[in-house]
């Protein structure tokens, strides 16, 4: 029960995972455009996400719009979306998973041996979770980057970083952190429960040794 704590704050950064991996997915604020030139646009604001574009404009409500195909997104959004997707899927199982092989659970019995590999298949999950999220994040940030600094292309088509980028990469963070702990819990479990080997030959010879060394001792004795 030593590693409890640590399972704990394993599964606890997955699940902070799955709730930052949610937010991303659903914020639209993936690309922002509210700077061009040396100009600061403050009446209107556009913001582009994976399933919808929004404008806010000063003293107007917010407008979203819901994307009418898959087209009318750029590459790097498209494998984002699948991606974040796969994402979510990979954490809310990793989640599920973490809670049958803890060792303050008794879903999966007395098995410590068996628990350590759920805990590190929870664990790697995690990991792969966190990878799935940092692509697209960072893929959208390098393009983002790029043709901000491109002459090449026009002043507004140019895009900066949004708010979901940011949480993307601590989310990613979150996640591989998580899993990387649950992994170290179950290589430990495996280091408490290594069995000691027993060799019956040493055995063997050490109790003659012990048997001719009293023999010879009470002969000893006896003969004087």
């Amino acid at each position: 029960m030593a590693l409890a704590p640590l399972e704990i704050v394993g599964l606890c950064l997955g699940v902070i995972g799955l709730i930052g991996t949610c937010a991303v997915t659903g914020m639209p604020q993936w690309r922002v455009t509210a700077f061009i030139e040396s100009n600061i646009v403050v009446f209107e604001t556009i913001w582009e996400g994976l399933w919808m574009n929004c404008i806010r404009q000063a003293n107007i409500r917010m407008q979203c719009k819901v994307y009418d195909s898959l087209l009318a997104l750029t590459p790097d959004l498209q494998a984002a979306r699948g991606l974040m997707c796969v994402a979510i899927i990979l954490t809310l199982l990793a989640v599920l998973i973490a809670i049958v092989g803890m060792q303050c659970t008794q879903c999966a019995g007395d098995n410590e041996r068996m628990k350590g590999y759920i805990v590190l298949a929870a664990g790697i999950i995690f990991i792969l979770a966190g990878i799935l999220v940092l692509i697209p994040v960072s893929w959208t940030g390098h393009n983002i980057i790029r043709d901000f600094y491109n002459p090449l292309v026009n002043t507004a088509q140019k895009r900066e970083l949004g708010e979901a980028l940011y949480l993307g990469w601590a989310t990613a963070a979150v996640l591989i952190a998580g899993g990387a702990i649950l992994c170290c819990t179950c290589c430990c479990v495996k280091e408490e429960n290594r069995p000691y080997s027993y060799s019956p030959q040493l055995a063997t010879y050490t109790s003659h040794q012990i048997s001719r060394k009293t023999a010879s001792t009470y002969s000893k004795s006896q003969y004087v």
